[in-house]
């Protein structure tokens, strides 16, 4: 029996060949992840599809920033859950907030309504809201299968004291999945403050380009940001990761027989 869940985040079909065969469990697919993570694009979810048997989760997230959307955007991530899911994606990953901070129930239970029994996960936006007890809460009464956080600070070892009380309030409603910062060198210190064993991670490496030619001073997108530097997730870090959410999986089992 697998007691925990190793997932990537991946933008990219190497990416996805890294997860894969570094031994992640699920995939959350995306675009986008320099910028926090968007909606993929069909056929990148298509491709990991015909390729790789893994479960796939997609983020249902229509623009980079916050998480206070508008009518229309809200219709367009509804239609995107329909179409990932007749294409037969096994999960989605959605979220949002009122102006207040709080969650935005009437949205949520519209997105909920169309997931129609696809594993759920509430995305990061749970990291911005105003009052995460609340929120764990409701986000259980709605259905929802996993959320993701950092314990609302950068990573999810900063955020182990609110992750350990989120971990407990849970009680098997709904599972804390912690992410922000995983790597290998950490998942053990997080498992010992806070008892959980999902993790979700990017194992994220920075690639050079191939560019030979390169015209530096125009910038495609935010100047902050290389035109000539590619995020990519590195089999190793999977690997190094996987091997140690085995050995805390094997010390939960040993736990329960004591």
């Amino acid at each position: 029996m697998r007691y925990g869940v190793l997932e990537c985040c991946a933008d990219a079909l190497e990416s996805v060949k890294n997860a894969v065969e570094g031994g992640a469990d699920r995939l959350e697919l995306c675009g986008n992840l320099v910028i926090g993570g968007t909606t993929p694009s069909f056929a990148l979810f298509e491709q990991v599809k015909e390729l790789y048997d893994i479960r796939v989760n997609v983020l249902i997230r229509p623009r980079f920033g916050d998480f206070c959307y508008s009518e229309a955007h809200v219709k367009q991530m509804a239609r995107e859950i329909q179409w990932f899911r007749e294409a037969g994606a096994d999960g989605v990953v959605i979220g949002a907030l009122s102006f207040d901070g709080t969650l935005d129930l009437e949205t949520m239970r519209y997105l909920m309504e169309e997931a129609q029994g696809m594993e759920t996960t509430l995305h990061r936006a749970f990291d911005m809201c105003r009052n995460p007890k609340e929120t764990l809460n409701q986000a259980a009464e709605l259905g929802i299968h996993n959320i993701l956080t950092s314990g609302q600070r950068e990573c999810a070892l900063e955020g182990a004291k609110l992750l350990e009380k989120l971990h407990k309030q849970a009680d098997g409603r709904v599972r804390i999945l912690a992410g922000g910062g995983i790597h290998a060198g950490v998942m053990r210190q997080i498992y010992e403050k806070t008892g959980i064993l999902d993790y979700h991670m990017s194992g994220k490496v920075v690639v050079e380009s191939r560019m030979q030619y390169r015209k530096e001073e125009v910038s495609m997108g935010l100047s902050s940001l290389s035109e000539y530097e590619i995020w990519q997730t590195d089999q190793e870090k999977i690997f190094r990761a996987r091997a140690v959410l085995d050995e805390l999986e094997k010390a939960e089992v040993l736990k329960e027989r004591a």
